[in-house]
């Protein structure tokens, strides 16, 4: 081994070798981490849980068609209907922004709310338990590399729609759309994060409440038409799902200059909102991952599989 510390070899160090970050004295010792260690660790488990899902876009070419043309076909089936019924042209827009929100609501619940039940099903999950890393790192990897992937997937979907049926864009407020974005997404994940242990905690159902909650929340979070026209419905998505809260505030702020249905609170509001979901969301799932762990280990019937 070469490795180097202060540019002298880490083996020629009296009680320290190249696995070792510090000499101590015992095991027991030995066992107590720094916070540079645990904070490291926690990193290069985000790393390694996020490289997956990124090199696969490279490595993968299929989720061309899959994730970016299939989903096309959906979005412009709702442009039709709505220059069929001669609606105003920022319904167009509309629908374009939703269509491209939909890949980081799938991304939630395939790729984040049910990946510690997959694991548990291939008997991977008992690893992520016993390793000395926080398993809040683990989510917060999927959570990055997922991102990656369905930013691919949206941009393209909307510079290809945008292109195809001549949707403009009337921005006055750039940072607040960007904050809204931003807070959307961390609100997102840190409710995929939540459904991740709710998932795990409910086994085989997790399949059924995968499938619940996909077109059901396409209506009440108003991926297609404006939330604000379901009137109570829509008040409540508004209080209970981000993605129809950042979708609402994303459409007020991208067609400043068009005329927007009543019924909502203003883009500021709703980024108040936003950033109290987050706050519960991770909170949440901060405390729901813990019983789930001290779970795992005391009783050892958690990542038994297909229960």
């Amino acid at each position: 081994m070469t490795a180097r510390d202060g540019g002298r070899r880490t083996l020629d160090l009296p009680g320290r070798t190249a696995f070792v970050y510090r000499p101590t004295a015992s095991p027991q010792e030995a066992a107590i981490w720094t916070r540079r260690q645990v904070g490291m660790t926690n990193l290069r488990t985000v790393i390694g849980r996020a490289y997956p899902r990124i090199i696969g876009l490279r490595r993968d070419k299929s989720w061309v068609f899959f994730e970016v043309l299939l989903p096309f076909l959906a979005t412009s089936a709702f442009v039709f209907v709505y220059r069929a019924l001669q609606a105003p042209p920022q319904y167009v827009g509309f629908v374009v922004l939703g269509g491209a929100m939909t890949a980081f609501w799938l991304n939630v619940i395939w790729m984040m709310a049910q990946q510690l039940w997959w694991e548990k099903s291939q008997g991977n999950l008992e690893l992520y338990f016993a390793a000395p890393m926080n398993i809040m790192s683990v989510l917060l990897g999927m959570a990055v590399g997922g991102f990656v992937m369905s930013s691919i997937r949206a941009a393209t979907v909307l510079v290809i729609a945008t292109v195809v049926y001549g949707v403009s864009f009337s921005v006055d407020q750039w940072l607040l759309l960007i904050a809204v974005f931003s807070l959307t997404m961390a609100a997102l994940y840190g409710l995929g994060m939540v459904l991740a242990s709710l998932f795990l905690m409910w086994g085989r159902e997790a399949w059924h409440l995968t499938q619940l909650l996909i077109e059901p929340v396409y209506f009440v979070s108003g991926m297609s038409f404006p939330v604000g026209r379901l009137g109570v419905v829509g008040s409540l998505a508004i209080s209970i799902l981000p993605l129809a809260v950042g979708l609402d505030a994303m459409r007020q702020l991208a067609f400043a200059g068009a005329a927007y249905p009543i019924g909502t609170p203003g883009p500021e509001v709703e980024a108040l909102i936003l950033v109290a979901m987050t706050v519960i969301f991770l909170i949440v799932a901060r405390w729901a991952l813990r019983v789930l762990e001290n779970r795992a280990r005391r009783e050892g019937r958690l990542s038994v599989r297909w229960q």
